[in-house]
């Protein structure tokens, strides 16, 4: 072995992923590779071409810029660029150009390929090195020094025999005989395959004995028909949350398909775990006025802190904390109706933006509107502005602050017929001006939470069979939301606030949590996709081509990995006294968690790029 190959092999031997190599499969690549010296300023490889090689860096230095010229890495001693294209067999999305003169190891594609075939983990460190190392890090941050993850468990996990069921002609002593051999308290009614109903035994007692009727009578005649039903990957916390607000104690579980799979109880969630945020739930469904929902809202900031403690992800975390603000709203809704009376027609309060999207965290303000049917007159106003007044006035006491936008109910140009909301989408899509659609984005994401769902439902849909065709719209919309900079520069260093109350912090939602949400809303909007979660949507338009699945799921990684850090700061700062925001310091966050960020924002960036590879907005004015 020469000198050169020695002195390389050694070199790389001191570098992941080189270093876990075989030593003889080591030298084999070494022996392969060619050294080139480059000068200052040269470009190695510019964006859109192709490469039939991998760089490793001897020595100096290589800028790796994105193709607005966005500083994405400077390269050290050590460092692999252009695998990615040799990964994805694709051109290359980045430039690379040495800013000192520099000494780079040239591995020939057949050489990288054919180690990656001969040594399993030099493959993976490159196919997946964002997606491996950002999951990684997810997990890590996910220890728990209480050891359950409780509020993790899915309705499927709960399911433990296949149904028990009944034909709607079977009679009812049938099926009252049939749930005493099986020795389960209810029977499911399925129809060629549908569930149709459920018979439990309070049926039995209440509708059969109470009644005189005839145990010969069809099973149909005394079952509640199209019950309620949970989906197999719906949180446990979710299913019996439905149960304490529809006031039963068994859920019929279905596939995706829409296949009864099981059925669980009250009981069986019941024995998951004692303290938890059910409770809450329960207790706010029986507050009688606001003072009491006011003194159970102090709760959820340690619900919050305890989830972080408890192994959940910021994506559960996110939901349970919805769910919490919706049964406190959903009660002062009722409470402001028992008060006002019956509406005059019908209506529906909706929530938007991170409640819509079941994102919530502990420093969200109020988001809402009222959608109402179109016989509604100028006098309707007075019940609907009053009933806006009480719930607002309410949740502020609940500790939800006023939307500084003024995007909530209390404003007149949010409480509207369905007419005049199809008139604000009408010109949002058809005549968009950059700052109406900018200000107006919150409405598209819309969750109907109390009244007249269907007002809302029909609503949404009219929208979303639009949206796909509003070129303008949809390209205001992405300026923007590329627009949100990931707070990352040069050396790779994490970009600080420079001035105001949160100098030297780091904002984890601007060009973090916010900046992916702007993202996935625009790639809903451009597939005319219903969901309005932002992992649901970023899935959703990953099913349907929008973004490539091996982006879409670093997406979603990165962020898990950011919401984590912010809602875990959150629960910190409740803990200690202090409002919740969305800054943090960056002495607080581990190397560990510092370089993972970085990982995060890079994937931000990249998830951007594309966007506006798949539109283009220079022509906007």
């Amino acid at each position: 072995m020469s000198a050169d190959v020695t002195e390389v092999a050694d070199f790389l031997a001191s570098r992941a992923p080189f270093r876990e190599l075989p030593r003889a499969l080591l030298q084999t690549l070494v022996r392969q590779t060619a050294i080139r010296y480059v000068r200052r300023g040269t470009r190695i490889l510019s964006v859109g071409e192709t490469n039939e090689v991998m760089f490793v860096l001897r020595s100096g230095a290589v800028d790796i810029t994105d193709g607005d010229g966005g500083l994405v890495e400077r390269s050290e001693p050590g460092t692999c660029f252009g695998m990615s294209t040799l990964v994805e067999r694709a051109p290359s999305r980045y430039d690379f150009t040495a800013i000192e003169d520099s000494l780079l190891l040239v591995v020939p594609a057949e050489t990288f390929h054919a180690t990656c075939e001969r040594d399993e983990g030099f493959g993976a460190y490159f196919t997946s090195a964002h997606t491996a190392r950002l999951r990684r890090a997810v997990a890590l941050l996910h220890t728990t020094d209480r050891g359950g993850a409780v509020l993790r468990t899915s309705v499927g996990d709960l399911v433990r025999r296949a149904p028990v069921t009944a034909a709607p002609g079977d009679s009812i002593r049938a099926a009252a005989q049939l749930m005493a051999a099986e020795r389960v308290s209810s029977v499911l009614v399925q129809q060629d395959g549908r569930l149709v109903g459920i018979v439990t035994d309070r049926d039995l007692r209440t509708r059969v004995l109470a009644e005189g009727r005839d145990p010969e009578g069809p099973v149909a005649e005394v079952m509640t028909p199209e019950p309620a039903t949970a989906r197999i990957d719906a949180l446990a916390f979710e299913a019996l949350m439905e149960m304490v607000e529809r006031k039963i104690h068994h859920l019929p579980v279905l596939d995706r398909a829409g296949g009864v799979v099981g059925l669980i109880s009250g009981t069986d969630l019941m024995r998951l775990e004692h303290n938890n945020p059910v409770y809450l739930v329960a207790d706010i469904e029986a507050a009688s006025d606001v003072a009491a929902l006011a003194s159970l809202g102090t709760r959820i900031p340690v619900i919050v802190d305890q989830l972080v403690a408890e192994d959940a992800t910021a994506q559960d975390i996110g939901r349970v904390v919805t769910s919490l603000g919706d049964a406190i709203e959903r009660r002062l809704l009722v409470l402001a109706e028992t008060e006002l009376g019956p509406p005059p027609v019908p209506y529906c309060w909706v929530v938007l933006g991170s409640q819509a999207r079941h994102e919530q965290g502990l420093a969200s303000d109020q988001d809402n509107a009222l959608v109402i049917a179109d016989e509604m007159t100028r006098e309707h106003d007075h019940y609907f502005a009053a009933l806006a007044q009480r719930v607002s006035a309410g949740l502020v006491e609940c500790g939800y602050p006023l939307c500084p936008g003024d995007v909530m109910a209390t404003n007149p140009r949010w409480r509207a017929s369905v007419a005049t909301w199809r008139a604000h989408f009408d010109r949002w899509l058809d005549t968009p001006e950059p700052q109406a659609v900018l200000n107006g984005s919150i409405f598209f994401d819309m969750r109907p939470l109390h009244g007249a769902v269907d007002l809302v439902e029909d609503l949404r849909a009219d929208v979303l069979a639009r949206t796909r065709h509003a070129d303008l719209f949809l390209a205001y919309l992405a300026r923007h939301a590329v627009g949100r900079r990931p707070p990352i520069g040069f050396f790779r260093g994490l970009v600080l606030e420079r001035e105001g109350r949160h100098r030297d912090r780091l904002d984890l939602k601007a060009g973090g949590v916010g900046a992916v949400v702007e993202l996935a809303r625009v790639h809903a909007l451009l597939g005319g996709l219903p969901e309005v979660n932002s992992h649901a949507r970023i899935d959703a338009a990953a099913r349907a081509g929008s973004i490539s699945a091996g982006l879409a799921a670093e997406l979603i990684d990165a962020l898990e990995f950011v919401a984590y850090l912010r809602m875990r700061h959150q629960g910190h700062a409740v803990r200690s006294g202090r409002e919740p925001d969305n800054f943090v310091d960056p002495a607080t966050l581990t190397d560990f968690e510092r370089r993972h960020l970085r990982d995060a924002f890079r994937i931000i960036r990249a998830a951007q790029q594309a966007l506006l590879q798949r539109l283009p907005l220079e022509n906007l004015s």
